[in-house]
Formats: C-alpha cells, structure tokens, sequence
C-alpha cells in the first residue's frame, strides 16, 4: 500500500472520528437536507451544524448545492453508508462476543 493512500484512510478516519459527523452523515442516508433541517433532527446548534459540515466538505465526504438562499448538503459518495454499516455490525458483534462470555461466567 502506497504511502498517499495510507496517508487518505488515516484523514479520512479522522473526518469520521466525532460522533456528531457520524449522525450528520446518517441523516444524510436518505437524500439532501440544509443546515436548519440537520439543526432540528439533531437538536443542536446551526453552527455547530455547520463547523461539523466544512470538516466534512474540507475531506470531500459532503457537497453542498445551493438553491435559492439555501445550501443542500448530501454525501458524495454512498459508499460511506456501507462502512457506517459494517462498522455497526463490527458493533454488534462485538457486544454478541461480550454476551456470551457474560453468560459463560
């Protein structure tokens, strides 16, 4: 493995690294949504809202498309929901491990 594509996962891990980028993105899952619209599902500040989205753009993980006098974020590529998803079941398996060795005591 090259050392820019190391280089790019390690970068790109830490653009997932806030737990608050990680549930911007899983709103995104279903489409295009503007800073208010991520502010109410997420019941958090709009500019706290918008410093989590320019990291995410700075990494090119979100667009923004401007209509009107509001910007539409989505994820660039949805590929990205796929390693949300395998890192969930990583998750699950991992308390399914820590159950049955509960069980075992």
């Amino acid at each position: 493995m090259t050392q820019k594509v190391v280089e790019f996962k390690a970068e790109f891990f830490k653009a997932l690294g806030s737990p608050l980028r990680i549930r911007i993105l899983d709103e995104l899952r279903n489409g295009e949504l503007t800073v208010s619209e991520l502010r109410a599902r997420l019941e958090i500040e709009p500019a706290n809202v918008s410093q989590q989205l320019a990291i995410l753009r700075s990494k090119n993980i979100v667009v923004g498309r401007k209509q009107g006098s509001n910007i539409y974020y989505s994820c660039v590529d949805p590929t990205i929901f796929v390693l949300l998803d395998v890192a969930k079941t990583i998750f699950n398996n991992h308390l399914i491990d820590i159950k049955t060795m509960l069980e075992t005591m």
